[in-house]
């Protein structure tokens, strides 16, 4: 049996640092054991799902030093491997289960079933899908499909007795069957759900060992009935421990940055942010903390990995980057720091904003040397402001953040178009705001133009550095942000 991992990437947002995580040690367990590594993209939410998002997890992944053997890119024996270009193996897998008994068409509305949760929660019952339509004759089914009804594809689950999933790392996981409920295999839109697209995929591109984060425990035995109802063998199941912030959180990007491209724009580098990820849960035998990807395949071994949740601790990060660029030959520094930020695809944007506002080039530093830090240094009292409280600003910046956070489309039109909408909220004008932005983002009264020097920056660099000065004028109340919530 040939040894096939798969990493299956959401291009919904930033490039993941939890994705980089599963995707490292998917690789090290294909390599380790002479297999193949398998990269598909998973973008059934049409909504969500971007090209954009798509290319920076490809380029971030492979800034990293991750490569996979089949993909989108790459091609492979058992493409497509992007999930909206598979619909029709998917309706042909979910008319086989509804013919087989396995499956029923469900047409209660949204409105229904959101009354349904509200009274199982006010019983204080698991929250789930009660069956209705299970009841429904094979006639009544065919005349409201032949009107054109929408209706999902809900799959059948017992209603007595354990599942027991076994975990490569945990042993026997019994689940009761009673928690799990009859999820929704195919959407009104024709498109699957995560859930019959996961299982069907992994069982057409052959994949023996399904290494991923411990939150899909809950979900396996929806996995596992599918891989009976379809008489499919089951692959290997291995949960890994979830990443964490410092207060043992899970960790989120509102306690930590967790964009790979975040800590790429830092001026960290690729091997040392890998290394970090491969000491999270897991150790070399000799308990060294400096180790290459090379060296992680030839001592990986999948049952060293702690289940203790593993903390990102980016001082932690910091400390090994140091390492690795200390062990940089003087030539390998020079040619790392040119390839960071000293290059003409990065330097170049930033010519326009700047050329007409300097006499010498000495004066470059001082006007735009924030381009090329990740920090700005900036005190609370460069925030006050002749129209606004403190409590208001702080309330901008927190109203700002969230907004530029959901802001997909990155580019000079949209994030002033969300900076318009806060300044509305406020009843400010959009003059109001910007000195707060200038020192936010650039640490200085004025600069070169800051939507455009935003745009340039990128979103993770301008997310963290609001992020650094709303905790600099004290963050956000418990209390504020539910109140806040309610605005955006």
């Amino acid at each position: 049996m040939t040894v096939r991992t798969r990493i299956a990437p959401s291009p919904t947002g930033d490039p993941h640092v939890g994705t980089a995580y599963i995707a490292l040690f998917n690789q090290c367990f294909a390599r380790q054991h002479g297999g193949k590594f398998v990269l598909r993209i998973e973008d059934t939410d049409q909504v969500r799902s971007s090209a954009e998002s798509e290319k920076q997890i490809l380029d971030s992944l492979r800034w990293l030093g991750l490569d996979w053997d089949e993909g989108p890119d790459v091609g492979g024996p058992h493409g497509p491997y992007r999930q909206s270009e598979r619909s029709d193996i998917y309706r042909a897998h979910s008319e086989q289960l509804i013919s087989k008994g396995h499956a029923f068409r469900c047409f209660c509305t949204s409105e229904r079933l959101d009354q349904l949760r509200a009274e199982q929660m006010a019983n204080k019952q698991t929250p789930g899908y009660d069956g209705l339509c299970l009841s429904l004759s094979e006639d009544e089914v065919s005349k409201r499909v032949a009107a054109g009804e929408p209706h999902v594809v809900r799959m059948k689950v017992p209603e007595h007795g354990v599942c027991v999933v076994n975990d490569m790392l945990r042993g026997e996981i019994e689940i009761p069957w009673e928690q799990v409920d009859m999820q929704v295999l195919m959407k009104a839109d024709g498109l699957p759900t995560y859930h019959l697209a996961n299982v069907v995929d992994d069982h057409l591109m052959q994949i023996t060992h399904v290494l991923r984060g411990e939150e899909w425990i809950n979900s396996a035995p929806k996995h596992i009935l599918l891989y009976r109802y379809f008489g499919w063998d089951m692959p290997q199941l291995c949960h890994m421990p979830l990443l964490r912030n410092p207060d043992k959180s899970k960790l989120s990007k509102r306690k930590n940055p967790t964009s790979i491209i975040f800590y790429q724009r830092m001026g960290y580098l690729p091997q040392a942010l890998l290394n970090y990820l491969g000491r999270m849960g897991w150790s070399m035998p000799d308990e060294r903390e400096k180790f290459s990807l090379d060296e992680m395949v030839e001592h990986f071994d999948i049952l060293r990995v702690s289940l203790g949740g593993p903390i990102f601790d980016v001082e932690k990060l910091a400390w090994l980057n140091g390492q690795w660029i200390r062990d940089l030959s003087e030539q390998e520094f020079v040619d790392a720091v040119q390839k960071w930020a000293f290059n003409s695809d990065y330097l170049r944007p930033i010519v326009p904003l700047a050329q007409s506002r300097v006499e010498t080039f000495s004066e470059l530093v001082p006007l735009a040397g924030f381009f090329l830090t990740g920090k700005v240094d900036v005190t609370a009292e460069q925030f006050v402001h002749k129209k606004l409280s403190q409590d208001d600003v702080r309330k901008v910046m927190q109203l700002l953040l969230w907004r530029l956070e959901a802001l997909r489309q990155w580019d000079k039109d949209g994030i002033t178009a969300q900076i318009q909408q806060v300044a509305e909220l406020m009843e400010l004008k959009l003059r109001d705001l910007m000195p707060l932005l200038f020192v936010a983002i650039t640490g200085q009264a004025s600069s070169v133009s800051v939507l455009d020097a935003m745009a340039h920056l990128g979103p993770d660099l301008t997310r963290f550095r609001l992020r650094q000065a709303l905790e600099l004028l004290g963050g956000a109340s418990k209390k504020e942000v539910k109140a806040w919530e309610k605005l955006v």
